[in-house]
């Protein structure tokens, strides 16, 4: 049976001692009494919830999963409804929701660290709650004033959840290409009707009323993604007292049959004439949507940083404990019949690996959280433009490094186990399984990349990219004459200065051959992430070269130089397959495949 205890001494370090947040949430008006004593306790008592309420469930979601009954009714597995409840009683919905809607106004790097916690516990039952605050900050940004007042209180207290409806069976990524209809009904609403796919959380008994956002097509729509408008489609429409009344004609017309996370019912939902309201300007949806899909990119790279963390969590107390063979020096635990596992190289390879992609992403997940409670809160208006260039740069990023990382993570964690790995009653297949759905969902990882090099690097000439890059050579400039840093700063200079030329020689390729741009994209996605997690890893070096007297930082020392040893060299291959251009893979004709 797999355990899971929150990594609260990393979390620390990395608020604390890597971002400063105590510092810099005390430039932001609305965060600016909140102390570190406050933001322990609260990730403290999110670690007990995680590790006493939703991590004994996880096992039981995977094996029960969830239940359609027919006429649209669908269950969650045993014990996940009861959580939910002590998870709306303890207020975690409203952690980082405002107070004018009944939130506790905390900033989201605290709110993430927590997800962190409880994605590592028990992602299928998070993805019920997950999506209700992206669907919060979809409805701020754009809904209308009595929408906010009906709808945005009930998120805000857990009540009612909310999902993401977005693609059909025909068109995938695609969006231009669906085909949800929403006909006017005179009097502000609009019947719609479709169906869509692939909805986390479209039907449960958890809450008491599920808010869809759908997309679909008005009467006058223009084709493609610019005649796509948002509507607001609740499973209940609201009384006059803002209770769930009347049940809308919708419903889930079946549940997927899933390779993991099946504690989460994701559902086929069909929608025949039932009555929804814009959430923003008539054939503008997406820009609209994009607030939720970005905020769920996000929460995905969250997702995988938690099945990574506790995948490595039990491989690491199982090769400690599991003996088998002697150390190629030697005998290492003569007493007994063998020695753990834990003392052959290519198993600390593995052990190694997952655990710096786990610190190096936790690093970047919070601070990408914090530069958008910087953007969004902070009193300068150009520290609020620079954080939101470098939150459209990292967003692809976060989503597809992270969930890259987190596949490969879990299955160096499985394989540690051997032949256990392939156990069910151990776990491991499942944090496997699990982690699978991430490079796919909230656009594929190759979307991600395209995104990343054709919307975010070179459609502004490389803005927010040297938005980015400033930070990693300010950063290199305060420590030049660090000669204990060398071994960092060394290597993370070369990465930048080559990452920077290659930028500008796709940005020459791109215009004469559009092909080049897909095939650059995903080796050049890992390139820019390994330079964050390198500039991250540098700093994290330099707090632990100064501290390295305890067994913390000198751990946090060593897997930065693991780090820089056998995970950056990546990038040279990287480099070679970004610069290998379009040619070689369009010159099979389509039909040799």
């Amino acid at each position: 049976m797999p355990s899971y205890s929150a990594p609260l001494r990393d979390m620390s370090f990395v608020l604390f001692d890597l971002l400063d947040v105590e510092r810099e949430l005390a430039a932001l008006p609305r965060h600016a009494g909140l102390d570190r004593a406050t933001i322990e306790a609260v990730l403290a008592e999110a670690a007990r919830f995680a590790s006493e309420v939703i991590q004994p469930l996880n096992l039981i979601g995977d094996r029960e999963g969830c239940t359609w009954h027919g006429d649209g009714v669908v269950t969650a597995p045993p014990g996940f409804r009861e959580a939910y409840r002590q998870f709306v009683e303890a207020g975690w919905p409203a952690l980082s929701c405002s107070e004018e809607f009944g939130g506790q106004g905390l900033p989201l790097v605290v709110n993430n660290r927590c997800y962190e916690m409880w994605n590592s516990a028990n992602q299928a039952w998070l993805m019920y709650a997950g999506l209700s605050h992206s669907a919060y900050e979809c409805l701020v940004a754009f809904g209308t004033d009595e929408q906010k007042a009906t709808y945005l209180p009930k998120i805000v207290s857990g009540e009612w959840t909310g999902t993401m409806c977005l693609t059909e069976a025909h068109c995938g990524t695609d969006l231009g290409l669906l085909k949800t209809k929403a006909e006017p009904r005179g009097d502000g609403s609009y019947a719609i009707t479709g169906s869509k796919i692939f909805i986390s959380a479209g039907e449960h008994d958890l809450a008491d009323n599920i808010l869809h956002m759908v997309l679909a097509r008005l009467p006058d729509a223009p084709a493609g993604t610019k005649g796509i408008s948002l509507f607001l489609v609740p499973k209940f429409l609201p009384d006059a007292d803002g209770r769930p009344g009347v049940r809308n004609t919708l419903q889930a017309g079946s549940i997927e049959h899933k390779m993991g996370i099946h504690g989460n019912a994701t559902c086929v939902m069909n929608f025949d004439g039932a009555t929804g309201w814009p959430v923003g300007e008539p054939h503008k949806g997406l820009a609209a949507m994009f607030v939720m899909m970005n905020s769920a990119r996000l929460g995905v790279g969250m997702q995988s940083l938690g099945q990574a963390e506790v995948a490595y969590q039990n491989a690491a107390a199982y090769a400690k404990d599991r003996l088998q063979g002697r150390a190629a020096a030697g005998a290492q635990r003569p007493e007994k019949p063998a020695d753990p596992i834990i003392v052959h190289p290519d198993v600390r390879r593995m052990l190694l690996t997952a655990r710096a992609y786990v610190e190096g992403g936790r690093a970047l997940a919070a601070w990408v959280a914090l530069l958008i409670d910087r953007e969004h809160g902070h009193p300068d208006p150009a520290v609020r433009a620079e954080s939101a260039e470098l939150v459209a740069f990292l967003t692809p990023i976060v989503k597809a490094f992270l969930t890259d990382n987190g596949w490969e993570t879990t299955t160096l964690c499985q394989q540690v186990l051997g032949g256990h790995g392939y156990i069910g009653e151990w776990g491991m297949d499942q944090f496997v399984r699990d982690a699978r759905i991430n490079m796919i969902y909230e656009g594929t990882n190759g979307i991600q990349a395209l995104d990343l090099l054709g919307r975010k690097v070179l459609a502004d000439r490389g803005a927010k990219f040297a938005v980015f890059a400033r930070h990693v050579e300010t950063f290199l400039q305060e420590n030049a004459a660090r000669e204990d840093l060398r071994e960092f700063t060394g290597p993370l200079a070369t990465l930048l200065a080559d990452t920077v030329a290659l930028t500008r020689e796709l940005g020459a390729r791109v215009p004469q051959d559009a092909n080049e741009l897909g095939a650059a994209a995903v080796p050049y996605l890992r390139i820019c992430g390994h330079l964050a997690f390198a500039w991250l890893w540098a700093r994290m070096a330099a707090i632990a070269i100064d501290r390295q007297d305890d067994a913390f930082h000198a751990a946090k020392l060593a897997t930065a130089r693991f780090h820089f040893a056998w995970l950056l060299p990546e990038t040279a291959q990287r480099f070679a397959e970004a610069r290998a251009g379009a040619a070689v893979l369009m010159a099979l004709p389509e039909d040799a495949f």
